[in-house]
This record gives C-alpha cells, structure tokens and sequence, in this order.
C-alpha cells in the first residue's frame, strides 16, 4: 500500500503542514489500524481516502485522524489528498470529497494551487474562560466559539508580535474547548504579503502547536473579513514551519487556496489485516 507524506500550504518541502495521505482500494478498513497508522505517522493528521461510485454527489470518501483521535474537518490534509489524486493521475479537475462535514470541492488551478471549498465556521462571542489568559501567557482582547465543525476557541490578541512571541502552557489549554485554541491579530505590515497572523494550539488532540491550519481559517477568514471590510485575504499561521493561507468568505461558505508538495513516497508494510497487539 503506497504511503506519502505531503507538505500543505506551502511551495517547498519541509515547511507548511506535513500531512499522511493513504488512497486505499474500496473501503475503509477498521478504526484501530487507521488509528494505528496515524499514530505511526505522527502528524498532525493522516488522510484516508477511498474512491466511491460513479454518479453519487462526491467522488472519495474521506476521513482524517491524528495521532489521538478522528477530527471533524481538517484542511491541510484534505489539500494533501487532492494534490495527490491530481499528481497521481488518480482524478482530474475539481474532486469531490465525502466526509464528516459534508461533501467537500477541492479544484485545481493552472499555477498549480488547489482552492478547496468548506463550510464558514459561526462565530459566536463568549466570555473569556477563566485561565485561558495564564495558559496563553497574555490577556486576549475577544474570544469566539466557532462552531461544531472547527471546535476552537478563537482568541483576538493584541498584536502580531504578541502572537508570535506566545510559549503557551498546552497542557493547561486543553481544558478550555472541544479541539484547541486559535489566537489570532491583525498584520502589523499591511504590505507584508499578509492580512492577520495565527498560531494554532491542540493538545487535546495530541498536536501541541499544529504547523498550518486550513480549518481554522473557516473562522479566520470570516473575522477579519468583518473587521478588514474585505472578503479575499492572507492568513500567516506563524508556527515555525510557517504557511499562508488565501481565503475568500462566500457567505456560508470559505474557499482556502494554497500549494502542496510531496516529499516521501513509500510503502506502508502493515496491511488491514496485520495483526495491531502483541
């Protein structure tokens, strides 16, 4: 079973956000040995994917999981998959993925980027929970819910170099929201090639700082958008690995548009039926 490893959000290896991806034949096999191969993996997620039907309302089926459990949604390692299938020759043109959330349009584009198509994460303002600003190390300014689909805590902080310069206390953050925390602030160089910058933080989920996060700009893309008066912008995730993230906010819907690159290509030697326990 061939195996890759697929930088996401970025135009070179070894930046970005490093995704697993398996294509498999007809199925998925059982949750504990895709488990086991995530947790093999150990990124932030691998993708399984699988073709489905002809005439059905999408062309794969799709699931992700990270090292610790399956998520909801995740855009890196759905842009990982479509580059895949596209630098494969296993689809051609816009792929329809089925999934957690919904059926998902990632399309290609002729400078080699893929635009994929989710569902805008609601934003709803909450009271900030007590110890959040401990854990993070700094006072947020708002704080939003965003949804079932992305299940963060969405934190505005006071400037781009506050959140670059956050070491978070991650064991404390878990407590605070279904999957983590995204602290966010507006760009401070508006000519710096990007609108606002991220930082990402899931330690409930086994990712302690998570590289690029494509479903996190769900919610990113419509907060700026509001505040910015723009519906196209450029997030920074400022994790080390760094990447940007284009976004267009369409109402109930937000089109993520980045580049994709391949860096391992192997074999996986663990079939489905291999034995998972001594």
């Amino acid at each position: 079973m061939r195996i890759r490893i697929v930088d996401a959000f970025t135009d070179r290896p070894f930046a970005g956000n490093p995704a697993g991806v398996l294509l498999l034949d007809t199925h998925f096999p059982d949750d504990d040995w895709l488990q086991n191969v995530a947790m093999e993996v150990n990124h932030a997620e691998t993708a399984f994917a699988h073709r489905l039907p002809d005439a059905g309302e999408a062309d794969w089926a799709l699931r992700w999981l990270t090292p610790a459990a399956e998520v909801d949604l995740c855009g890196h390692a759905t842009l990982a998959t479509a580059h895949v299938l596209h630098t494969t020759g296993a689809h051609q043109g816009p792929v329809r993925f089925a999934t957690r959330s919904g059926v998902l349009v990632a399309t290609p584009g002729e400078d080699g980027s893929i635009t994929l198509d989710f569902p805008t994460a609601p934003l709803t303002p909450v009271d900030l929970p007590d110890g959040v600003a401990e854990a993070l190390g700094t006072e947020p300014h708002a704080a939003y819910d965003t949804g079932p689909n992305v299940g963060d805590l969405l934190v505005e902080l006071a400037d781009e170099k506050t959140v670059l310069g956050l070491f978070p206390d991650h064991r404390a953050l878990a407590a605070f929201s279904e999957r983590g925390i995204i602290a966010t602030a507006r760009a401070e160089d508006p000519a710096g090639g990007h609108d606002f910058v991220s930082r990402c933080f899931f330690p409930k989920v086994g990712i302690d700082e998570d590289p690029v996060t494509g479903s996190a700009h769900t919610a990113l893309a419509p907060y700026w958008a509001e505040r910015l008066g723009r519906p196209d912008l450029t997030g920074l995730q400022a994790s080390p690995r760094s990447g940007l993230v284009r976004t267009r906010l369409r109402g109930d819907r937000t089109l993520l548009t980045g580049r994709a690159v391949t860096v391992i290509d192997g074999e996986l030697l663990a079939p489905p039926h291999a034995r998972l326990h001594a």
